[in-house]
């Protein structure tokens, strides 16, 4: 598999910039301005990571763990309830995102490990 190709990473990255802008738009209740740009920077860093070395498998479970992260950590954060919703909807809709990309990304980030394993 080519470097810098696969969509699959290409999606977290954005879903992780998007988490990132969107505090810039989203009234900021207990952490979540924290949580928000620390998980979104680690997404769009382990996607850049994928990009570059496609046949690291442990990194698509990072991604995924990431994604997993940033679903719960409006509860975590204590934003996930109040008037104010749009940083939990944020999480939760990114971080569902980045964990389906991750998924999609394991068999062919496997396929790739095993080809670039001499036989």
């Amino acid at each position: 598999m080519k470097k810098w190709t696969r969509w699959e990473d290409w999606v977290a990255i954005a879903a992780g910039l998007a988490v990132m802008v969107a505090t810039l738009f989203v009234t900021p209740v207990g952490a979540s301005l924290a949580m928000m740009l620390v998980l979104g920077a680690l997404l769009v860093v382990s996607g850049i990571v994928n990009l570059a070395m496609p046949g690291m498998v442990a990194m698509e479970y990072v991604q995924g763990a990431l994604g997993l992260l940033l679903i719960i950590s409006p509860w975590v954060g204590g934003y996930a309830s109040g008037e104010y919703m749009g940083a939990a909807w944020m999480s939760w809709i990114c971080g569902a995102i980045a964990v389906i990309a991750a998924a999609l990304a394991i068999r062919p980030s496997m396929r790739a490990h095993h080809d670039a394993i001499p036989h």
